[in-house]
């Protein structure tokens, strides 16, 4: 994977979290007694942390000033174990700091300390060498521009020019209605509201087409990028996609632009599609949303839940996690085409060998291919949603090829399971597990007695 280095606004946000009993005496306000206070990255070390958060390799580059903030976030930064060496001083430059009153889960109020005054040419003249000597290094350049002052017109040109020579893509959270200075980047991530207003088109369903294409073209970018927040995020290159918001529930919206930036960099810096960096950009922004305060989304988080079919990628960083945890992680395999209760009792049986159970499903290529032309009787998301709605089962995988090698491989499980139909059979990828167990199989139960007793 490559390196990827964030530039922007650094920032302290501050929490104090406290719960409400009265009213001030003095004015008609809620008196808010304070039992916990926490600070935190914010802007674009949010970005950072949200990075950091998925395992990338990162680092940050930033003007900020040598105020009464500055040990605080230098402490902040060394708590994350961030590297410092490309962060400049300026002197007599406030370090912008957000305080959140917040009380039963809700903003009460906000105040700023901050500075939107353009760092100086020293400082802008020292970013941009520091940049061009370390350019190389990094695969992805995120922008995080939060319109205090170190993004300016001048250097944020610059920065993207000298990418384009080396052929690094640029990505950029933008701020303000004037975009002219993100020229030439490989997207930008502007919300709704934002994207209104830089294009002068008051976005709909009927004219969010236009405005995608006109950021897209005015702007000369590779990809043009709309966050919906509800709606999901809409993605144009050759064709507009909409993909759908992930988010079951929605507490607090703070920071989630910054998530979904750092999860699209992320996801390009591992040559993914840009349609898989959405994706999982939208699964990121789901789980930030359902947190209160600046918070971020952990691999662990993402690719956790049960509602959705894994991909191998997705597969491989589950296992090696729960590896990490002293999971004992069984594997079976099979088509599953008509669900029946042999089905449902070797899955029971296999699931008690362990602490995880992942299930291999054939694709419809692949039961053709072992089965003939007349099957699967049912689709290969059917049957993988069905057994991925098994109480017994933790994760489930389709895999094309006839034998699941390669997905055992990737996994590595402690128990592999097959049917007891194997007994004096070699079982494929047993050679990448510790253990191999035969299960037996009920009588009179399988997808092909279904079969012949429908034709009957």
């Amino acid at each position: 994977m490559k390196n990827i280095l964030v530039i922007g606004d650094i920032m302290i946000d501050k929490y104090l979290i406290g719960s409400i009993e009265r009213i001030s005496p003095e004015a008609p306000v809620p008196v808010v007694d304070i039992i916990e206070e926490k600070s935190v990255l914010g802007g674009a070390g949010n970005v950072v942390n949200n990075l950091l958060a998925f395992g990338a390799e990162v680092n940050i580059m930033s003007v900020v000033g040598n105020c009464n903030n500055a040990p605080i976030l230098y402490n902040l930064l060394k708590e994350k174990n961030i590297n410092t060496d490309y962060i400049i001083i300026e002197n007599d430059r406030p370090i912008t700091k957000k305080t959140r009153i917040l009380s039963s889960n809700q903003q009460i109020v906000r105040y700023d300390e901050e500075t939107t005054k353009d760092i100086n040419k020293d400082s802008s003249d020292t970013v941009f060498e520091t940049y061009k000597r370390i350019i190389k290094d990094y695969g992805i350049i995120i922008l995080s521009d939060y319109g205090k002052g170190v993004l300016t017109d001048d250097l944020t040109a610059k920065i993207i020019a000298a990418a384009n020579e080396e052929n690094i893509k640029v990505l950029v959270d933008p701020k303000g209605s004037n975009y002219s200075k993100y020229t030439g980047a490989y997207l930008l991530t502007p919300n709704k509201k934002e994207a209104s207003i830089a294009t002068g088109i008051a976005i709909d369903n009927n004219h969010l087409s236009s405005a995608i294409r006109k950021l897209k073209s005015t702007y000369k970018l590779e990809v043009s990028i709309i966050t919906l927040s509800q709606d999901g995020i809409a993605v144009f290159d050759d064709k507009l996609r909409v993909f759908p918001t992930e988010a079951k529930e929605v507490y607090d919206v703070t920071g989630a632009g910054d998530t979904i930036i750092a999860a699209i960099g992320y996801k390009l810096a591992d040559n993914r599609h840009i349609d898989d960096a959405i994706q999982f950009a939208n699964l990121a922004a789901g789980i930030v949303v359902g947190k209160i305060g600046v918070a971020t989304a952990t691999n662990d988080e993402i690719y956790s839940g049960k509602d959705t079919i894994k991909t191998l990628d997705e597969i491989k960083t589950i296992a090696a996690n729960l590896k990490r945890q002293n999971k004992k992680i069984v594997f079976t395999n099979g088509c599953f085409d008509i669900l029946h209760l042999g089905h449902i009792k070797y899955l029971e049986k296999a699931k008690k060998l362990g602490d995880v159970l992942i299930v291999g499903v054939n694709t419809d290529n692949s039961v053709k291919r072992l089965k003939g032309e007349k099957r699967p009787i049912n689709s290969e998301f059917d049957r993988a949603y069905l057994i991925n709605a098994l109480k017994s089962v933790d994760y489930t995988v389709l895999f094309d090829e006839n034998t699941p090698y390669e997905l055992i491989k990737t996994i590595k499980p402690k128990v592999l399971v097959k049917g007891n139909d194997y007994k004096d059979k070699q079982v494929v990828g047993s050679d990448f597990a510790e253990t191999t167990k035969l299960i037996a199989f009920i009588d009179g139960k399988s997808t092909t007695d279904i079969i012949n007793k429908i034709k009957q």
